[in-house]
């Protein structure tokens, strides 16, 4: 099966690039633009070799960013500042599920009685904590562990010295 190959160099570089083919991302992208009410920019720039490199106007459109959050120029950031700022940063679409999540999860602490307990279907925590517990309390066949005793040492006679640690010990002849 041939794989669709990038273009080079000399057609990537022309001034006014040509509609994009997005292939089988092309309903993800259209739904995109449709999201952000903006058109997808092109996805690659000519870079300093001549060849194709990635756009950053195109990572932060990916990311739901308005234009010019990252890429705006009098922030005066090299291409790959922009980059490095956009691949470390959240998507605020993905930060504003992620908060509403743990403000649902306080709010249903702070109205749940003291003493009671949650009668919902035990969220990821609750089941990764149960598993260890089952883990620390099971041996490799299965079976419950024996509950660890304590073992004293034995107690030491008073008649019989040690050397010092410090102090190699002398051999004794008989």
């Amino acid at each position: 099966m041939a794989t669709a190959r990038a273009p080079r160099a000399r057609h990537a570089a022309r001034a006014e690039p040509g509609p994009v083919d997005w292939g089988e991302y092309a309903a993800a992208v259209h739904r995109w633009e449709l999201i952000t009410g903006r058109p997808a920019p092109y996805p690659t720039q000519p870079g300093r070799h001549g060849r194709p490199v990635l756009a950053p106007p195109f990572v932060e459109w990916l990311m739901g960013l308005p234009p010019g959050w990252v890429t705006a120029e009098h922030l005066d950031l090299p291409r790959t500042a922009q980059l490095r700022a956009l691949g470390n940063g959240v998507m605020p679409a993905q930060a504003c599920h992620a908060v509403t999540l743990l403000l649902d999860d306080l709010a249903a602490l702070v109205h749940t009685p003291l003493g009671c307990r949650q009668t919902d279907p035990p969220n990821h925590r609750q089941r990764r904590t149960a598993t260890q517990a089952r883990r620390e309390h099971t041996t490799s066949t299965g079976r419950p562990r024996r509950p660890a005793t304590k073992v004293r040492p034995a107690a030491r006679s008073s008649t019989r010295t040690r050397p010092a640690r410090s102090a190699p010990a002398i051999p004794t002849t008989p």
